[in-house]
C-alpha cells in the first residue's frame, strides 16, 4: 500500500513539473490564439472578411485533428480601428493567457499593440498592414506575411509613370496607416525624380472629405494614390467625380477591394487596387482552389474576396509554423520555427522567413475594379 501511494505520489509530481513547464496558452488538447480587430464601425468589413478567412482554415485544420494533436481556439476582440481600444484588447489577452496574437487589421492598431506584446514575448503573426514600422527594424516577435506599402506604393507608382500619368496627388487617412502609405509614394516618387503635386486628409472612421477634394482637385493630378479604408476612399472618389474631376484613382491593398466596390456602386469602375494575395476566383492557383472549398463549407457562402484570402493564408501559414515547432510547444520554439521557413509554398504563394527578415512576401499584383463591381487583373 505504501508503495502504490509513493507511485502515485510521484506520478502527481510530475505532471504537477510537466504543467509547470507549458506554455501559456498550450494544453494537451488546445492551442489558444487572441486576435484584435474592428468587427464594428466603418472598418468592420475588412475585421470579419479578415477572420472569416481564417476560420476557415482554422476548422478544417481542427476537423483533421489540429496541429501535433491540438486544436486551434481563436479568441477575438472588437476594436473598432481604433487604436486604444486594440491596445486594451491587447493586454487583456495575454493576461487572459493565449500563446500569440494573429490578424490584427490595420497600422494604427498593430502599432498600439506592439509595445505590449513585444514586452510580453507573445508573437504576432499575420496583421493586415504593410507599414514599414511594423518591418524595420526587425521585431523579433512580428512576423508579416504580405508585401508592405512600399512594395505596393512602388508597384502603383511605376505603373502609372509608364503610362505618362506622372502628375501625382495622394489622398491618405490622418494616422500611422496613411502616413506610412504617404512615405511610401514619397519613396517611390523620389526614385524617378517626381514630387507629390498635392496631398489631402480624411480623419479615420470618418467620410469628411469636402476639404480633401478641394486641396487636390485645385493640382487637376493626373493620378490620384489613395491610402485610406473603404467608406472614405468611396466618398472621395464619388465627391472628385463629382466635382468634374477624372484622374486615375489607385488604392493599396488594406482599402478592402471588395467593400470598396460595393461602397463606391458605379463611381468606383476602373479604379486600380494593388493586392497581396493571388486573385481569389482563380482556382487555377492551388491556395485559391482549397481557400473556395473551405470557406464555402465554413461559412455556407461564396462571397470571396481578397481580405479574407489573407486571412486564410495568415493562418495556413501560422499553422506551418505550429507543425514545425513541433509537439513540446513554446513561443521561442515558434519563432525558431518560423525562421526557418525558406521558399515554403502554401499553394502557389511563396514564404521566406529568416532571423534577420520578417517580411514572408512581396507578392504585388494590379488590378481593376470593373462592370457591376467585378473584379479584374
Amino acid at each position: 500500500m505504501k508503495l502504490a501511494f509513493k507511485s502515485l505520489a510521484v506520478v502527481v509530481l510530475a505532471m504537477a513539473a510537466v504543467a509547470a513547464k507549458a506554455e501559456t496558452g498550450v494544453t494537451p488538447t488546445t492551442i489558444v490564439i487572441g486576435q484584435s480587430a474592428a468587427f464594428s464601425g466603418p472598418a468592420q468589413a475588412l475585421g470579419n472578411e479578415m477572420r472569416a478567412g481564417a476560420l476557415a482554415y482554422f476548422q478544417a485544420v481542427n476537423a483533421a485533428g489540429g496541429v501535433n494533436g491540438r486544436k486551434i481556439e481563436l479568441r477575438s476582440l472588437d476594436d473598432g480601428y481604433e487604436p486604444d481600444r486594440a491596445a486594451a484588447n491587447t493586454k487583456k489577452l495575454i493576461d487572459d493567457g493565449v500563446f500569440l496574437l494573429f490578424g490584427y487589421v490595420g497600422t494604427p492598431t498593430s502599432n498600439a499593440a506592439k509595445p505590449i506584446f513585444t514586452a510580453a514575448r507573445v508573437p504576432f503573426v499575420g496583421p493586415f498592414t504593410g507599414a514599414e514600422s511594423l518591418r524595420n527594424p526587425v521585431n523579433r516577435y512580428i512576423f508579416n506575411v504580405r508585401a508592405s506599402y512600399f512594395d505596393e506604393t512602388e508597384k502603383i507608382v511605376n505603373q502609372l509613370v509608364g503610362q505618362t500619368l506622372d502628375r501625382i496627388a495622394v489622398f491618405y487617412q490622418n494616422d500611422d496607416y496613411g502616413k506610412a502609405g504617404l512615405a511610401g509614394v514619397e519613396r517611390a516618387m523620389q526614385k524617378r525624380d517626381l514630387k507629390i503635386v498635392a496631398t489631402g486628409t480624411v480623419e479615420r472612421n470618418t467620410v469628411d472629405v469636402a476639404a480633401a477634394v478641394a486641396a487636390i482637385g485645385k493640382s487637376d493630378p493626373q493620378a490620384v494614390v489613395m491610402i485610406s479604408a473603404y467608406k472614405s476612399v468611396a466618398a472621395f472618389i464619388k465627391a472628385m467625380r463629382a466635382a468634374g474631376y477624372s484622374p486615375q484613382f489607385m488604392n493599396v491593398s488594406f482599402v478592402g477591394s471588395k467593400a470598396l466596390a460595393a461602397e463606391a456602386g458605379p463611381a468606383g469602375r476602373g479604379v486600380g487596387i494593388t493586392q497581396v494575395v493571388p486573385f481569389p476566383w482563380n482556382i487555377a492557383t492551388p491556395v485559391v482552389k482549397d481557400y473556395q472549398q473551405l470557406y464555402t463549407a465554413s461559412t455556407k457562402k461564396d462571397d470571396y474576396s481578397f481580405t479574407s484570402l489573407e486571412g486564410f493564408l495568415s493562418a495556413k501559414v501560422l499553422v506551418e509554423g505550429l507543425r514545425r515547432a513541433g509537439n513540446d510547444l513554446t513561443r521561442e520554439k515558434f519563432i525558431t520555427a518560423m525562421e526557418s521557413m525558406r521558399d515554403v509554398d502554401v499553394g502557389g504563394y511563396l514564404i521566406t522567413f529568416t532571423p534577420t527578415s520578417h517580411s514572408g512576401s512581396r507578392f504585388v499584383e494590379l488590378t481593376v475594379i470593373g462592370k457591376d463591381e467585378r473584379f479584374l487583373r
